[in-house]
């Protein structure tokens, strides 16, 4: 699934926790690695920053290319990674501890718009343990889309190579779906209308991934998506959450995509993010 890795490094305590995950991703999978920093006014420095990462590449036992490049970072990188056939990028995700609106950071924000491949996202902060080493519980969620299921196989994949436990999650959000006819209550019917609808879509996920072997654990549940997410995977001490970016949702026509980036500034775990090509 990981053949070849671009892990971006700008230098700060952030990018290097998402460079310790990359490296041991990369590590468990004997995937190749292309370490890439972009710094346009200051080479000599850049070249500093990838020395030490590929330093640490060495003390994780993982052969790393390195590269300074210049541009604007978001869309370098995302470049870099289409040009040279890298099927994950790496990114710190940075934020202000203790809010629980982060900010994910312009860079960060860039990449997921315009790469083309999985890009996974590292918090800098906030993470209770390190879990880069051993993801026992992978996370997966669905709204049924065809482009929320395309996460369905990473996720699948990460939790056999981890030998973890494969969660497979549907948000069923009454409130957003009902929107302003909801002023006199929802019926009994809709409510499970919603959540036989849920069901499905968890099924429709499994039965297009390959679960043999797998521990899999099924869960439809009523909330507001995101914080239903989020505290879905503190409950269940998730390692890595993998969804989608894209995606039309049971949520009165809202995006997935609009559910994504709230837990990306919400939940202080790595997060997944398969794009749509």
């Amino acid at each position: 699934m990981f053949d070849r890795l671009l892990i971006a490094v700008d230098g700060s305590d952030c990018a290097e926790r998402a460079t310790k995950y990359g490296l041991e991703l990369a590590a468990r999978y004997g995937a190749s690695v292309e370490l890439v920093a972009v710094f346009g006014g200051d080479p000599e420095r850049g070249q500093a920053v990838l020395d030490a990462a590929a330093e640490q590449a060495a003390d994780t036992g993982v052969d790393a290319e390195t590269a300074l490049l210049s541009g604007k970072p978001g869309s370098t990188i995302a470049a870099r990674a289409s040009e040279h056939d890298a099927d994950l990028v790496v990114v710190g995700r940075r934020g202000r501890s203790g809010v629980r609106e982060r900010l994910l950071g312009t860079v960060t924000e860039r990449v997921l718009r315009r790469s083309d491949v999985p890009v996974l996202t590292v918090p800098g902060v906030g993470v209770e343990r390190d879990t880069g080493t051993d993801y026992t519980d992978v996370l997966v969620t669905t709204d049924g889309s065809d482009l929320a299921a395309a996460a369905g196989p990473f996720a699948a994949d990460v939790a056999r190579t981890f030998d973890a436990t494969l969660h497979v999650l549907n948000a069923v959000d009454v409130q957003a779906e009902a929107g302003v006819f909801d002023a006199g209550g929802v019926s009994t019917e809709y409510v499970e209308r919603l959540e036989a609808q849920g069901r499905e879509a968890v099924d429709d996920l499994l039965a297009s991934v390959d679960t043999e072997g797998l521990d899999v654990r099924e869960a439809v549940l009523r909330g507001v998506a995101a914080d239903t997410v989020a505290d879905y995977a503190t409950d269940n001490d998730v390692g890595m959450l993998v969804m989608s970016s894209e995606g039309q949702s049971n949520l009165a026509g809202q995006q997935l995509g609009t559910v994504t980036g709230r837990v990306l500034r919400t939940v202080d775990r790595p997060v997944l993010i398969v794009t749509e090509d």
